[in-house]
């Protein structure tokens, strides 16, 4: 049997939803602060659990360092990847001219660091014609499992390549290490992702809405067309282009804003976590979570380590997210 897709549909749908109602009468909706980094016996009882835990006390050079000034002397010039939108919303559903709702990546551009300090500074100023930039190429733009170089080797110093605790606790270290900067104007779409997540705000703050695998059914998962932003040059307007036939459709969120209220089914039950500078999220594999920043300059990095195939992990979290295949969205439903 391949997942419970030879199932009936009612009765994976009723499976599914009885493991939600489970998980929550057992955990609520609380999760763990430690006022100190954990050790590595204590965080391989808290990926037992897998649970989100709020975590002070990590020690990271950056916190004492990454000023703007000294951000921009520090990359001296060095142009890096920004990603472009006109509202902030990238690798989400965005409508498209044609009436059909896209799964959106964002333009690329290149961008030294005082104009893209200064872009953030400026706010909704310049976000008219010019766009919304987000620094989230990710894909272990500060350090890779599969390649040297990066567009922020000079930050490495700052940034060490893992973190010990969790480098002994899962005997493995992390597939990408990844720097994020931006302001309130991005906001990432609810999504999982299949990793072990230690997430540390250095500026500003995150704001986290989050939803434990069991709750991925209220979602509204459905396939959506292929697309991205593009223009000429920095200074034309921002256009969806849709992708060509042959790219696949992206299996995404049909909710935008699940932290507002009245926009998750009355049975999820979402958890609220902001993470200030100097803290710390540990996010478990298969958590959804949907991101918003503070209206300052926020810079976060974060570890991504890959989960562990084998046992009984990565087949329940296939199982949590459905049928392999799911419908293309239909208008009819809408969308929030």
């Amino acid at each position: 049997m391949n997942l419970g897709e030879e199932l009936p549909s009612s009765s994976r749908s009723a499976a599914i939803r009885w493991l939600s109602n489970e998980y929550h009468e057992h955990n609520g909706s609380s999760y763990a602060v430690l006022q100190s980094p954990p050790t590595a016996l204590e965080f391989s009882r808290l990926v037992h659990v897998s649970r989100p835990v709020l975590i002070k006390g990590y020690p990271l050079p950056a916190l004492e360092r990454w000023s703007d000034s000294y951000l921009i002397d520090a990359m001296d010039g060095k142009e890096f990847s920004v990603a472009v939108t006109p509202d902030g919303r990238a690798d989400g559903i965005t409508p498209g001219l044609d009436g059909k709702r896209y799964f959106v990546e964002p333009h690329v551009e290149k961008m030294a660091m005082p104009t893209f300090l200064s872009h953030l500074a400026q706010g909704s100023e310049t976000s008219l014609d010019s766009g919304i930039r987000y620094l989230q190429s990710q894909n272990g733009n500060l350090y890779s499992s599969t390649e040297d170089d990066s567009e922020f080797d000079v930050l490495r110093k700052d940034v060490p390549r893992d973190v010990p605790w969790c480098t002994e606790a899962l005997d493995r270290s992390p597939d990408a290490v990844n720097l994020w900067i931006g302001d309130s104007r991005s906001v990432t779409s609810i999504h999982s992702d299949p990793y072990e997540n230690i997430y540390t705000v250095v500026r500003g703050a995150k704001h986290f809405t989050l939803l434990p695998p069991t709750e991925g059914w209220c979602l509204q998962e459905r396939s959506y067309p292929h697309a991205q932003y593009t223009r000429d040059n920095p200074d034309s307007s921002l256009s969806l282009a849709p992708s060509p036939p042959s790219v696949p459709n992206v299996r995404w969120s049909s909710i935008s804003n699940p932290h507002l209220p009245g926009n998750l089914p009355p049975e999820a039950h979402p958890i609220y976590i902001t993470v200030n500078a100097g803290e710390t999220l540990y996010l478990p594999k298969g958590w959804w979570h949907h991101v918003r920043q503070a209206p300052d300059i926020t810079i976060a990095v974060n570890w991504w380590y890959d989960v562990e195939s084998s046992g009984m992990d990565w087949v329940l979290l296939r199982f949590l997210r459905g049928p392999e295949e799911v419908a293309e969205w239909d208008a009819e439903e809408g969308s929030v």
